[in-house]
């Protein structure tokens, strides 16, 4: 067989112009089933004489997201953003149910286009502006550009926001806790209002709406997961220790969260609180002690010591075709960004994304069942997806410090974070 250097890999096709969705049939049949086995309520707001075309601002917590999303738009045609590895059921198929290709945190005006071009044509354009899963049933970050689009589009901007969805298979456990949910939908923003709002105003509405907490909402309703092993894989995102304060070794079995340097074991009940075996809870709100370690995340950085590097396996989607493996590379993640750097086929490649370009990065949990944990960079013609070895590192604390980088670099620059700010030119990629 030939040898492929990689830069003859074929790319995807960004540019292709979407469809309207066909096949609505059989989005709606793949949909119902589970709609209806979690007695999915949606509740809207403001909706009165709301018809396409609009955009549709969705929070992300799990894949029921989109089934929950096909009811409440229904009969309506609608495309959605999907990442490209989402392209690997099937490129035809993906397109004709009117998913809009896009590489995850990248700066790309051709998406925007395609958006345009579904308003246009009176459908419904649905983003999933967090562009990952929550990692703790939270709200994450949004770019500071939904205002701007939505100026752009000039057409009523609808969100949803789901509750449950990250309770009953959270992005760590993936296992059907089969509980009830809720979603609200509601019409934020019509184009009138818009038209007297600055930028600024929109995405401080949209920031409001976006404000959610998914274990606050199962303890305030009393949602009962009697799943056994309801905290197994909670590690992922609470990999430190909040007594010894060791880093990356917690682990979790049944009902246990675990640290394995100091013994000391928390027990998740079936309303979704901590409490500490010993009978010291140091965090009963899983979100807190996630957001704790945000903080000392971000301690680290402000000190200027922020610096990882790993050995890692590589590989890349340039397409919807498959995975190319690049075998083992080097990452390193510090105060200056990301930096990849490998060879494949005896060619070397390099791969830079620097703080400025990064407002926020993807993580995925032994991802597919490959290679373990991982992160994956984007650049605006291939995805990398990298799986550090070793067992002293999280990804969950590489996506924090991504965050947290950002947000010092440009606070020190006296920016307000904005991800249509981050400068393209700073991102390389020799491939």
């Amino acid at each position: 067989m030939k040898k492929v250097s990689q830069s003859e890999f074929k790319r995807f096709d960004m540019a292709k112009l979407p469809q309207r969705q066909k096949l609505r049939f059989l989005v709606r049949l793949l949909s119902y089933g589970d709609v209806k086995k979690h007695h999915s309520k949606i509740t809207k707001i403001n909706m009165e004489g709301v018809k396409p075309p609009y955009v549709l601002l969705v929070n992300h917590n799990a894949f029921l997201d989109f089934k929950v999303v096909a009811k409440a738009t229904h009969p309506h045609r609608t495309n959605s953003i999907v990442a490209i590895d989402g392209f690997l059921i099937g490129e035809k198929l993906l397109r004709a149910v009117g998913c809009i290709c896009k590489r995850k945190f990248t700066k790309d005006l051709t998406t925007v286009k395609h958006l345009r071009k579904v308003v246009d044509s009176r459908d419904i354009a649905v983003i999933y502006p967090e562009a990952r899963y929550s990692l703790c049933g939270t709200n994450a970050v949004l770019p500071d550009s939904l205002g701007k689009l939505a100026k752009f589009l000039k057409v009523p901007l609808v969100t949803i926001i789901h509750h449950g969805h990250h309770i009953n298979s959270p992005f760590w456990n993936l296992h059907n806790r089969c509980i009830d949910v809720e979603s609200t939908m509601k019409c934020l923003l019509k184009p009138d209002e818009m038209k007297t709002m600055n930028v600024e105003d929109i995405n401080r509405k949209i920031q409001e709406e976006f404000t959610y907490d998914d274990y606050k909402w199962q303890w305030d309703n009393k949602v009962k997961v009697e799943y056994e092993k309801r905290a197994e894989g909670l590690h992922k995102v609470l990999y430190q220790c909040p007594k010894c304060m060791t880093e990356y070794k917690m682990t979790s079995k049944g009902n246990k969260l675990i640290c394995n340097h100091c013994n000391k074991s928390w027990t998740m009940s079936e309303y979704g609180r901590l409490s500490g075996d010993d009978g010291i809870t140091e965090f009963y709100h899983i979100p807190d002690w996630y957001e704790w370690e945000r903080d000392n995340v971000r301690n680290e950085i402000n000190a200027g010591k922020y610096n990882f590097s790993f050995d890692a396996r590589v590989d890349s989607l340039p397409n919807a075709k498959g995975f190319i493996d690049l075998s083992k590379a080097k990452l390193t993640h510090n105060m200056r960004g990301f930096v990849l750097e490998g060879e494949y086929n005896g060619e070397p490649y390099r791969i830079e994304k620097s703080v400025a370009s990064l407002y926020s990065c993807h993580i995925e949990y032994d991802y597919l069942g490959k290679h373990g944990d991982c992160i994956d960079l984007n650049t605006t013609n291939d995805t990398f997806y990298i799986y550090p070895e070793g067992t002293d590192f999280s990804v969950t604390k590489m996506a924090l410090a991504t965050e947290e980088l950002y947000k010092h670099e440009m606070g020190n620059k006296g920016i307000i974070p904005d991800i249509s700010d981050a400068d393209d030119s700073v991102e390389k990629a020799v491939v």
